[in-house]
């Protein structure tokens, strides 16, 4: 079910986001079960999309070893950000105490086009990207 996921993200990380994506893999861990999606995107950062079974999610975009940054969208229910709206989900942008509501879709799908239409926002304001 999981891999399903994110063969499904895979496609459209590839197919809709080809402009700002570079490769995408799914990393298994050495039992063979899918962990993660990794997408590499064009300025040398990647996100990496993790989903669970208790239907627990992570869209993550690492940026600290370019340019010192961090931003996520996730489900963890951390007790220090209950006062955030949208609690359980929440965003980490810019770094891991920046910590804001998200209104990220539950439906994977979904969730991985706003994701990555966030992604690529912030790379034209970067002005590592053009249209």
């Amino acid at each position: 079910m999981i891999y399903e996921i994110y063969r499904q993200l895979k496609s459209i990380a590839e197919n809709e986001f080809g402009d700002i994506v570079t490769t995408t893999e799914i990393i298994s861990s050495f039992s063979g079960r899918a962990r993660k999606l990794r997408i590499n995107i064009i300025d040398g950062t990647f996100v990496d999309i993790w989903y669970s079974v208790e239907e627990e999610y992570s869209f993550h975009w690492e940026q600290r070893g370019v340019r010192d940054a961090v931003y996520r969208h996730d489900n963890a229910p951390h007790r220090k950000w209950s006062a955030i709206k949208t609690f359980p989900k929440h965003c980490h942008n810019g770094t891991e105490q920046n910590v804001s509501e998200s209104y990220i879709s539950d439906e994977p799908e979904k969730a991985v086009r706003e994701f990555l239409k966030i992604v690529r926002e912030k790379l034209l304001k970067l002005e590592i990207y053009s249209k």
